[in-house]
């Protein structure tokens, strides 16, 4: 393939494709769906069904115990604080699929793909903004090699908006840009990739923002399959073969969020400090942190003696499902030092927040913002406004759709232009059949 004089392969993984979504939508009830000139099947997504596991998993074709992406964020012990959506491809730990391929001469491009920066490939896009001293930031791209991104904004119609990649005023926008670059890479001569890996997600936002089932999600999927038409048939006519694939489900979820963290702080293991009336953790010091991802949450305890009181507080908590322990997440693959102690795994139609205050008086500052990389937990309420103007939505009853647990239901959709010699059964095994499909 590529180098060797065959064909190139793009692959695009889409956010939230999940296969009973799209089987639904093909209007069948068998095993498989035929869309975009495709026969899609289903395959298990991994444990745990988020972003950065999923990725990690497909790039290493392996779980979350030999790749460490646990999560989509990772309490660091040392430091004593939680970091998401951290970019460092040094994260991921594990050979990747395409390094026999690029030993003997193969390209290989990663675009908007997370922990991608300082990735051993030879194109990389993704967003890498610059936050400001006094506030507020500049927006922009990393890319390599030097002046790509220049490029593509040309070739786009203008820069890559972050605002559209997330946060309330997220949209189709983002993924229409990105499929607008991805295209333009795979077809000038230059830059070509044998191997183009690309990111669409434009089918997140409003199916964790109404649910799976919303008209809204309809209007989403619609405008995937645009972005997805255009590319591909772009793609095939340069010369690409083409794998799609989904990272997870999303499920549909109401009511308020589950908050484990006020249960901790309430037994005294999470420990807090008062500043000017707001109330923030002090991770170093706490005996046991939740740190909540969608559907589930790590939870680390400092003190193995706290472990059998930290398991019954948060088995009490209305809506948590599961709390396993170290043998268990041991059998889910998750048996890595990134791991916490204890798993914490929401009930059905449920989701986790990662709020510890209960009078939205002591909310911390970040709170009221977008802001990715400084709460210790995800927030889906970044995806709407909130008040006052310009702030983001502090009710959590608002979500109408969310991801990260296991179970049926779950399965994801891959569907695949070339012949993959092996029984294709989740990520992992569709990533190691497409790593040999390169030699």
């Amino acid at each position: 393939m590529g180098s060797n004089g065959g064909k190139k392969l793009l692959v695009v993984q889409a956010a939230a494709l999940g296969y009973e979504l799209l089987r639904r939508r093909c209007g069948g009830d068998n095993a498989s769906a035929q869309w975009l000139g495709l026969e899609f099947a289903p395959i298990d997504g991994g444990v745990p069904g988020v972003t950065c596991s999923a990725q990690a998993s497909f790039r290493t074709a392996a779980d979350p115990s030999t790749h460490g992406m646990v999560a989509n964020g990772l309490y660091h012990r040392d430091l004593g604080r939680v970091m998401f959506w951290e970019q460092s491809a040094g994260l991921v730990a594990g050979q990747r699929i395409w390094k026999d391929f690029r030993d003997k001469g193969g390209t290989v491009a990663m675009l908007f793909w997370q922990q991608s920066i300082g990735e051993d490939v030879d194109i990389i896009v993704t967003p890498a903004p610059i936050h400001k001293h006094h506030g507020g930031m500049i927006q922009d791209c990393y890319a390599n090699p030097p002046g790509l991104y220049r490029k593509l904004c040309d070739r786009a119609g203008g820069a890559f908006k972050l605002r559209h990649y997330w946060g309330p005023m997220a949209s189709i926008k983002a993924g229409d840009w990105i499929a607008e670059a991805t295209l333009a890479i795979c077809q000038d001569s230059n830059t070509a990739p044998d191997l183009c890996l690309t990111y669409l997600p434009t089918l997140d936002y409003d199916l964790q923002r109404y649910g799976p089932d919303a008209p809204q999600a309809e209007k989403a999927a619609n405008a995937l399959e645009a972005q997805l038409t255009g590319l591909l048939d772009g793609a095939r006519r340069c010369g690409y073969e083409v794998l799609v694939f989904g990272d997870y489900a999303i499920v549909p979820v109401s009511g308020d969020a589950v908050q484990p963290n006020q249960a901790l702080l309430a037994a005294g293991l999470l420990q807090t400090r008062d500043v000017k009336g707001m109330l923030y953790p002090v991770l170093p010091a706490s005996r046991a942190i939740a740190v909540c991802d969608h559907q589930f949450a790590h939870v680390y305890v400092a003190d193995p003696n706290d472990l059998e009181l930290t398991a019954d507080t948060l088995r009490a908590v209305d809506g948590v499902e599961k709390v396993l322990g170290a043998d268990e997440m041991a059998t889910l693959g998750l048996a890595h030092p990134n791991s916490g102690e204890l798993l914490v795994v929401a009930g059905q139609g449920r989701w986790l927040g990662y709020q510890w205050w209960t009078d939205p008086k002591e909310a911390p500052d970040y709170a009221r913002h977008v802001d990715i990389h400084n709460k210790p937990g995800f927030d889906p309420c970044e995806l709407f406004f909130g008040w006052p103007p310009m702030s983001i939505s502090q009710d959590s009853s608002r979500i109408g759709g969310s991801h990260g647990a296991f179970g049926p239901g779950r399965q994801v959709a891959w569907a695949s232009s070339i012949t993959l010699d092996a029984e294709i059964s989740d990520i992992v095994s569709l990533a190691r059949a497409v790593g040999n499909s390169l030699l």
